[in-house]
């Protein structure tokens, strides 16, 4: 199942779409994405993960004259390359590189002046999971990656404009309840200040189905190690597949005006629980569950259990820091158009930062990093008072004290 129906199980469990949800739009826009790329000189940033290499996939579609690939998972980048040379009739330019480094690094700028100028630029590099909200330091170290770093990259775009450039963000940052979307909606601000030098867009949408790091690639790894399944049992999410990530990001860089941002269009009813994923799972592989009423009891059965035994599941109600129920792609004040695209709505008009703001919350924010017992609740309090509408969740409890 792993290697041969992991799409169709995403297509008949999760997205309950036959097709992409954007392939109608890309079909209508073949000429312009066409006109955009072909021939074009594109940097990714952070291409190596599952939206970041679905994104350099679509694009390859439409023959860039160059890539590179920036990422510092190098082992991520070997697969990647692998990925693209092994497949049957994949377009790969011939000016085709690979740099295992940091965006934020110097030696990121010194190889982006020798091999640039670039018409496209994309920026996937980021703290995406909430599971990285823990404490001070993981919380500066994402708005180090998040925010900061992504300000330099913007400063060196400012003095080498591209004609588009595309930074990804997240669901969470409309109405934030966690520290990771209030730094991807600081983000947001951030980026959307320079949309006036060079085209600026950016993307909300869900989980990727099976993505690096999510909880349903957790289950493959699990499985692998006779380890125990944990899931929450009432949690809905959107559900987009890698293809469709990589396809909406590509859409809102190459057709997108400056400051707007996209979301697929996605109806109550399309979201899914993990309960009822896992259960679909386990009956798509042939396997029985045992449904456990602890971690010690899943971890226990784990350790004894024989192949043709029952899998140990536990399913618990979500009580960690930072979790929403449900998922929304906009706020009330945001003006919509959800006539241009057939699968993608666009908040066409929101109030940005200027440059200036945007310094003055990144200022804020270091100087309090520098402080000897700064604590979390205190950042918190820092972007409540830049992000009215950021209210955080605060539970005590971490996902890394949970399987």
């Amino acid at each position: 199942m792993f290697l041969t129906n992991i799409n169709h199980f995403i297509i008949s469990k999760i997205t309950r779409r036959n097709q992409s949800l954007f392939q109608q739009d890309i079909e209508r826009f073949s000429k312009e994405i066409s006109k955009e790329v072909s021939g074009n000189s594109v940097l990714v940033i952070g291409g190596a993960g599952t939206i970041g290499s679905s994104f350099i996939k679509a694009v390859l579609d439409f023959e860039p004259g160059k890539l590179v690939v920036v990422d510092t998972n190098e082992n991520g980048l070997t697969e990647l390359t692998r990925d693209l040379r092994s497949k049957h009739e994949q377009f790969v330019p011939d000016q085709y590189f690979t740099y295992p480094m940091n965006f934020g690094d110097p030696v990121f700028q010194k190889m982006f002046l020798k091999e640039g100028p670039f018409e496209i630029v994309a920026n996937f590099a980021a703290h995406k999971h909430v599971r990285s909200e823990k404490d001070v330091f993981s919380i500066e170290a994402m708005v180090d990656n998040n925010v900061v770093k992504a300000k330099g990259l913007m400063e060196l775009l400012r003095q080498h404009p591209p004609k588009h450039f595309f930074c990804v963000s997240t669901d969470k940052a409309a109405n934030p309840v966690n520290v990771m979307g209030a730094s991807k909606k600081l983000m947001e601000e951030m980026i959307m200040a320079y949309s006036s030098y060079f085209p600026v867009t950016t993307a909300r949408f869900a989980n990727v189905a099976f993505s690096n790091g999510s909880l349903l690639d957790g289950y493959i790894q699990r499985i692998f190690k006779n380890q125990p399944i944990s899931c929450p049992s009432d949690v809905l999410r959107f559900f987009v597949s890698p293809e469709e990530s990589g396809q909406i990001c590509m859409l809102a860089c190459v057709l997108g005006k400056s400051g707007e941002i996209f979301f697929p269009k996605l109806k109550q009813s399309d979201m899914v629980s993990f309960k009822e994923i896992t259960l679909d799972f386990f009956k798509t592989l042939g396997l029985e569950i045992q449904i456990c009423k602890t971690e010690d009891e899943a971890r226990k059965i784990a350790s004894r259990r024989t192949l043709k035994e029952p899998y140990p599941v536990y399913f618990i109600p979500s009580d960690t820091s930072g979790e929403k129920l449900y998922e929304e792609f906009f706020t009330e004040s945001d003006e919509l158009d959800n006539e241009r695209f057939r699968g993608l709505g666009v908040i066409v008009k929101s109030r940005y930062y200027e440059i200036k703001e945007v310094e003055a919350v990144l200022n804020d924010l270091l100087h309090l990093f520098k402080s000897d017992d700064v604590q979390k609740a205190d950042v918190v309090a820092l972007l409540q008072k830049y992000l009215p509408n950021f209210e955080h969740i605060e539970t005590g409890k971490s996902l890394d004290q949970k399987m």
